[in-house]
């Protein structure tokens, strides 16, 4: 039979009547193992915080204070009677007690003053009720437990409310009183005594400490911390879904974790178990099943790199520097000695190679008094100018990475610096330890959720990476794309690592934006049923203030509703897909801003589909120009309306009946001349001007028209059809023509030396646009390298599957690049 066991029990593991009951099945299997089982507890959930309440509200004289003590007495009162049907002896313990609690109020109230030594007396109370209550139910389930008020046997100096312990003595008192007891001994945490016997307190979180003083005192074999999340976890689960219970950790790396921000463990805890190589382990009051983490000199081996990603949520940034301190021996010394004669608990210091400066990080309520403690220590060198007043940076949060497996991988940094970079985070300052366990960064608070949540994706998710997609239009191409990301959702996940997530979406009435998983599935029928009335604005607003990791834009609207706001979402760090031409055709001065916020933000914005639909112009463009080809010519078809009258034409049937054709089977506007008139394709063949570099405005597409100008001044469609008829000679002179030439007619558009027009071209069958049929694109590259034979690509240029799939494939090459 092993020894001694020490379990904690966290305030939410006492927190009710209910959570008192499930202890002992928690603790029953430790008796049959161990000689001795030590509970340590905390005052049950929020008692603490009442007892400061009522100790504050009594302070300044305020009445008030009686009705919170009442909700102490009310919260104790019904745990008894929940746990106990007929128990004179607990209730009048408690009752005892709370009358003395009321008395100290009483005399609080009197002289208006609430001291760290009556605060340290008061809050006491929460620790020796629950404890009592916990040791006498014990008792009444066949559980023999005696009660152990921890002032008798952990003995402090007089610094109240974060007292010192004195090791020597309550290290003996420890070992004397525990070698006298029972099996089961319940002890209150938190608590202490000075040297006086005056109740002190250890600081909040001190249950764990007293857990680990006792047992590194008697030598435990083991100590446990009961409460309510699983274990240790790899982040923060409020601020990280995704989050996973750590396994196992070292002592160092739990101590970091506490440092920085890890809420399971009081720092301190750490320290005494480590002394004595006693292992600790986080456990859940609310799924004992559940194997926790293991924390230990050494441990178990893992798959991940990083053990844990953690945060300080609000810090302040002070930097001292001036040309004064480069090369001056003793700066950093002075600096410090001055700011621990105040007290100050510095957090992060990083310093220039150059001596130049040095920034460190402080709690908010410290900058202040940091910042004239220091300038006081340098007030001759800030006189003489060689040292700046210290500056302060305000609203900063601190991201620390940790694992002692670091220090034996490359490429660690690189990797942390580079996911905050393509996420848009600022790193403002950061450090790093010759241990290479910690590293810790300082980044701007509003950014504090995305900065975790992608270094949290990067380093643990090594399944898969989620990508977070905002939808906005859902007709037929967004419809289709969100058909085909839910089909191919557990291919990407397979062959690329990749699981897409939408976690907004709009159409031209409704929207929805929710850091809840929305189900690709039923998206359309959650949005008419939860979504709210459509505005971009609030639905930019909202999706900035969600600050997803990896997150993009898809732009599936026609008109500039949304391309409007293009700029300020990419300069929020959001990826855009789009295969909405308007922005990319607007003004030169707009295109030229979005290229430029996309570079200067670090995040991609792609509309291949902005040309060709689901065909890859704009890429293939791309490549030729980056590995230094030259275009001489670009030649195109890229309107499928346009594409299919002319394929169809010739001189047997009269173009007023193609067009016709044309509009029944749906491959024109509802006004045919919109198609003809052939501004939607200048917009195609203006960005992919713009692409080879040519500074231009659409105004500058010279257009051909081929409709003779009654047909464009008809009032109707009607009207349209009936004039055009009367032209049908005209087309038919112009096919044959061509025919007779061996050629055949098609509206191509040109770009060449600088300059681009839509004109009606008779080629012939040498030339690549000579057999096309159907509704097809082609576009055509004669560069230095495809002089004598031009690049050509062709194929279904329109149409909502092959362009919904040629956006699919952008939010994967954004997704590949985020991950």
């Amino acid at each position: 039979m092993n020894s001694t066991i020490v379990l904690k029990f966290g305030g939410t593991s006492v927190g009710s009547a209910a959570r008192i009951k499930a202890l002992p099945e928690i603790i029953k299997p430790y008796t049959k193992s161990y000689k001795q089982v030590i509970v340590v507890c905390s005052a049950m959930s929020k008692v603490t915080d009442l007892l400061i309440k009522a100790g504050e509200e009594a302070s300044v004289h305020n009445p008030s204070y009686k009705k919170t003590v009442s909700d102490i007495k009310a919260k104790h009162n019904e745990a008894i009677r929940e746990l106990f049907k007929q128990n004179k002896a607990i209730s009048k313990k408690v009752d005892d007690m709370l009358s003395e609690l009321e008395k100290i109020y009483e005399g609080i109230f009197l002289i208006n003053e609430f001291s760290l030594r009556s605060r340290d007396l008061v809050t006491s109370f929460g620790e020796r009720l629950s404890c009592t209550i916990v040791n006498e139910y014990f008792n009444t389930s066949k559980i023999s437990s005696s009660f152990c008020d921890a002032r008798q046997i952990i003995k402090t100096d007089s610094f109240f409310s974060e007292a010192k312990v004195d090791f020597p003595a309550t290290n003996k008192a420890i070992r004397e009183y525990f070698s006298k007891q029972g099996a089961v001994v319940v002890t209150t945490g938190f608590i202490a005594s000075d040297k006086q016997g005056i109740t002190t307190t250890l600081g909040r979180g001190g249950s764990d400490y007293t857990a680990a003083i006792v047992g590194a005192a008697i030598g435990a074999d083991e100590i446990q911390i009961w409460t309510d999340v699983n274990g240790v976890m790899s982040a923060d689960p409020n601020k990280v879904k995704n989050a996973i219970t750590l396994d196992s950790m070292t002592y160092n790396e739990a101590m970091e974790m506490c440092y920085f921000g890890a809420k399971v463990i009081h720092p301190p805890t750490i320290v005494p178990a480590l002394e004595k190589n006693i292992p600790l382990r986080i456990k859940n009051s609310f799924h004992p099943e559940q194997a926790g983490t293991f924390i230990s000199k050494k441990a178990a081996k893992s798959d991940h790199t990083v053990k844990g990603i953690t945060s300080i949520e609000q810090v302040h940034l002070l930097t001292l520097q001036g040309s004064g301190m480069v090369g001056v021996a003793g700066i950093s010394a002075r600096l410090f000695s001055a700011l621990a004669i105040e007290k100050v608990n510095v957090i992060l210091i990083t310093q220039a190679s150059s001596e130049h400066n040095i920034s460190f990080a402080v709690k908010p309520n410290d900058s202040l008094r940091s910042k004239q403690a220091i300038e006081n220590a340098f007030a001759l060198e800030i006189k003489t100018k060689l040292i700046e007043p210290v500056a302060i940076q305000t609203d900063l949060s601190i991201l620390a990475v940790i694992g002692e497996n670091m220090k034996n991988t490359a490429g660690v940094s690189g990797r942390l610096f580079q996911t905050l970079g393509k996420n848009g985070v600022s790193v403002i300052a950061a450090a790093q330890g010759s241990s290479e366990l910690n590293i810790s960064v300082v980044v701007k608070q509003p950014q504090l959720a995305k900065a975790l949540n992608s270094v949290h994706d990067a380093f643990f998710l090594s399944q898969y990476k989620t990508v977070n997609v905002f939808v906005a239009g859902v007709g037929l191409i967004g419809s289709k794309l969100i058909e085909q990301m839910n089909a191919s959702n557990d291919f990407l996940k397979k062959q690329h690592g990749i699981a897409l997530n939408i976690a907004g979406f709009a159409d031209s009435k409704s929207m929805l934006v929710s850091d809840k998983k929305i189900s690709v599935q039923n998206a359309k029928k959650i949005l008419s049923e939860q979504g709210e009335k459509l505005n971009e604005q609030k639905f930019a607003e909202k999706m900035f203030a969600m600050s997803l990791s990896n997150s993009v834009f898809v732009d599936c609207t026609g008109n500039d509703t949304w391309s409007k706001h293009y700029a300020t979402i990419l300069a929020n760090s959001i990826s855009i897909v789009t295969p909405n031409k308007t922005a990319n055709s607007s003004t030169q001065a707009y295109y030229n801003l979005l290229k430029q916020t996309a570079t200067k933000h670090n995040v991609k914005f792609l509309y291949e589909t902005n040309v060709g639909a689901g065909l890859p112009v704009i890429n293939t463009l791309n490549n030729l120009l980056v590995s230094g080809d030259k275009i001489i010519k670009i030649e195109a078809i890229l309107s499928g309306t346009l594409s299919f009258i002319f394929n169809s034409f010739n001189s047997k049937t009269p173009f007023s009946d193609i067009v016709k054709m044309a509009k029944e089977k749906g491959y024109t506007e509802p006004d045919p001349r919109d198609d003809l008139s052939g501004k939607d394709f200048a917009r195609k063949l203006l960005i992919l001007a713009r692409e080879c570099g040519a500074n231009t405005e659409l105004k500058n597409i010279n257009i051909e028209s081929i409709l003779p100008a009654p047909c464009v001044k008809a009032k109707s469609v009607d009207d349209f059809f009936k004039v055009l008829k009367t032209f049908d000679t005209h087309f038919s002179d112009m096919v044959c023509k061509a025919e007779k030439a061996g050629k055949v007619l098609r509206m191509v558009g040109v770009y060449e030396n600088g300059k681009g027009a839509i004109k009606l071209l008779a080629v012939d069958a040498s030339h690549p646009f000579y057999n096309l049929s159907g509704s097809d694109n082609i576009v055509s590259f004669t560069t230095e390298r495809y002089k004598e034979r031009p690049l050509v690509i062709k194929g279904p240029g329109a149409g909502a599957e092959v362009t919904a799939a040629g956006v699919l494939a952008d939010i994967i090459t954004v997704s590949n690049y985020l991950v």
